[in-house]
């Protein structure tokens, strides 16, 4: 770099002055500022500035330097561009791959047998995600250093495909629409070798050392942002290196559809994640009784916690006649074209838009066949409706009409997440989701008989004059609001990951998600959570779907007196929680006092007997329905 003197030069000055001071007093005489640049590496990241050496130690010329800047530079053409760290390594080969300066690395064929190949498409956290197409050993991330990144997309989320090393890593970076408009965002992920399993998109069997590989868990991270509505992103800037030493590795960027043509009719949140088969040659024929009906459908299916793919050969939708019988013949479902789908560990996926009448409030039969052998599969637990299943070794009956040859029955969903429709309006009438526990769940409610307080709402929905919006039950038995009693892995146990971490993949990547109706709590107070952390909780989750445009209405607890667990501590702790959620100061954007339509009046502590399935807690039938019956539909 060179720099002309400040008194007599003349070309790039950047700032001048009419005097200078000298020992003798002021002088007029005009000198200057000058303002000279380098050029950088594209897509590299700067650490440390050497600044040349001038006559440093002569009283010849020198030079004066008053700040170092960083003008904004044009992004790199794609997030491969700014590749400057290599991850992934082969287990025969792990020279030259260094996640975090010590020569660890990822394991490719861990990556391979899970399903993340280089160059594969997957689809997690709902955004389709390419992994690096680039060989072992070769730059395969980014670690996030303020990168300018060009990305042209648009929908609801952009989704991070990440992790941290040396701790859990997060900070600030900014998106750049095409308008000229920008947004600040956030994100971070936990640490790849220690970091929590709850909100993995995928967890690998071992780790890759100079000294030899370790059998321990390495993970990766999808975390997602919202998109401003109805503007196409052109570019990113990744956030700054963290101040904590901690750095956040990106592997992949992708975008979230915004759906809005198409609405959730029927939904169920993974909890245990993990039923055993093992299922070999295999057709399973499950219920979904829907809500919103439409001309067009498409499945949802979520490999959520397993830690290997599962291959569908055929999946079939019929609207159900009776028990395992179908109306008529079932309807294929294709994915990008084809009838069979392998779906990586962790991973989604979404079948393609077909014609199809589904009738509002009725029973569908989806049927899934896997020609292999499924060791485990993600699961919704409490299906509270019996599902049909052939043997092993019966072969593809998915086209089935009334002769499924039904083996045994079962009460669970498996893979199956959701089934969304198109009303035919554009924009759709939009998704109310319905985040909860064992009471969203419908636990006590008539077996067979579609009586959740879910069911019983998208009924009163269909039934008045309102936008005959999908209402989907995203209730799981047992859970708490800020604790895992599944913590993502095996064997874990169950009642799901808490509802802060399943918040993104349960509510925020449902199509058509417009309105979140949150019941949960009295599962943490009764496990001893005083009220302060669940309320801390709910306030995090309204804040997250707020960010994402939704409509929020917190829910009162309900009241269980009666029940094993009750205490008048933990009454306190209920009325506490209640209290806030009926004065939440802008928390929530309404409340629907479920313990007021539910609770015995000549002893609110408890249920009403009449709604009481008997064991204190869970309200029966008629108790869903007098709660279902509480909901504002104007609100919604």
């Amino acid at each position: 770099m060179a720099v002309p003197d400040w008194w007599t030069g003349t070309v790039g000055i950047a700032a001048v002055s009419p005097y200078r001071n000298s020992g003798s007093g002021r002088q007029v005489h005009q000198v200057s500022l000058y303002l000279t640049s380098v050029p950088l590496v594209a897509g590299k990241s700067v650490a440390s500035v050497t600044l040349p050496n001038v006559n440093a130690s002569s009283s010849g010329p020198a030079l004066h330097v008053f700040a170092v800047a960083f003008a904004p530079v044009a992004p790199v053409a794609d997030l491969a561009a700014a590749f400057n760290n290599t991850a992934i390594s082969d287990d025969g080969n792990v020279a030259g791959a260094n996640i975090d300066g010590w020569g660890n690395s990822f394991s490719q064929q861990d990556l391979i047998a899970a399903g993340w190949s280089p160059g594969a498409r997957v689809v997690a956290g709902a955004a389709s995600l390419t992994m690096p197409q680039t060989a072992a050993g070769k730059p395969d991330n980014v670690v996030a250093n303020g990168q300018r990144i060009g990305y042209s997309t648009s929908g609801s989320a952009l989704s991070f495909l990440a992790t941290s090393v040396d701790g859990a890593a997060s900070g600030a970076g900014t998106l750049s629409y095409s308008d000229g408009s920008t947004q600040n965002y956030t994100i971070g992920t936990p640490d790849w070798i220690t970091g929590a399993t709850d909100t993995m998109a995928v967890s690998l069997p071992h780790w890759n050392r100079t000294s030899g590989q370790a059998s321990a868990s390495a993970k990766l991270y999808v975390e997602s942002v919202p998109l401003a509505a109805g503007k196409t992103l052109s570019a990113l800037t990744l956030p700054a290196a963290g101040a904590n030493g901690a750095q956040l590795h990106i592997f992949a960027i992708g975008s979230r559809d915004s759906s809005a043509a198409w609405a959730g009719s029927w939904a169920a949140a993974a909890d245990d994640g993990l039923v055993p088969g093992p299922w070999t040659n295999r057709t399973l024929r499950m219920v979904e009784h829907s809500s919103v009906g439409g001309s067009q459908v498409r499945i949802r299916l979520d490999n959520a916690f397993v830690g290997t793919p599962v291959n569908v050969g055929h999946a079939t939708i019929a609207v159900q006649s009776s028990a395992s019988a179908a109306s008529g013949t079932p309807v294929t479902l294709t994915f990008h074209g084809n009838r069979a789908v392998t779906i990586p560990a962790g991973g989604q996926a979404l079948s393609d838009a077909v014609p199809f009448a589904v009738p509002a409030d009725a029973n569908l039969l989806v049927s899934l066949y896997f020609p292999g052998t499924v060791q485990l599969e993600s699961v919704h637990s409490l299906g509270t409706q019996d599902m049909y299943s052939s043997a092993d070794q019966a072969g593809d009956q998915t086209a089935a009409v009334s002769s499924f040859p039904v083996n045994n029955t079962f009460g669970f969903w498996t893979l199956l997440s959701g089934v969304d429709v198109q009303t035919g309006t554009t924009p759709g009438p939009g998704t109310v989701v319905a985040l909860g526990d064992s009471i969203t769940d419908g636990v006590g409610s008539t077996y067979n008989g579609n009586a959740r307080w879910p069911n019983d709402l998208a009924r009163r929905v269909l039934a008045s004059s309102y936008p005959h919006r999908g209402v989907i039950d995203e209730g799981i038995s047992a859970n708490k609001v800020v604790t895992d009693d599944f913590t993502g892995v095996q064997g874990s146990g169950g009642g799901g990951i808490s509802a802060v971490s399943r918040v993104d993949r349960d509510v925020l990547s449902q199509s058509g998600a417009r309105t979140l109706i949150i019941l949960e709590g009295v599962n943490d107070i009764k496990a001893g959570t005083p009220a302060d952390q669940v309320i801390a909780g709910l306030k995090q989750i309204a804040a997250t779907a707020h960010a994402y445009g939704m409509t929020v209405i917190g829910g009162t607890v309900t009241p269980f007196q009666g029940y094993s667990a009750w205490t008048t501590a933990y009454e306190a702790q209920r009325q506490t929680l209640n209290n806030f959620v009926r004065a939440s100061g802008g928390v929530f954007d309404s409340y629907v006092d479920f313990d007021a339509a539910v609770r015995d009046p000549s002893n609110p502590a408890a249920l009403l007997p009449a709604d009481d399935s008997g064991d204190h807690l869970h309200p029966s039938s008629a108790g869903y329905t007098a709660m279902a019956a509480a909901v504002d539909l104007s609100k919604l």
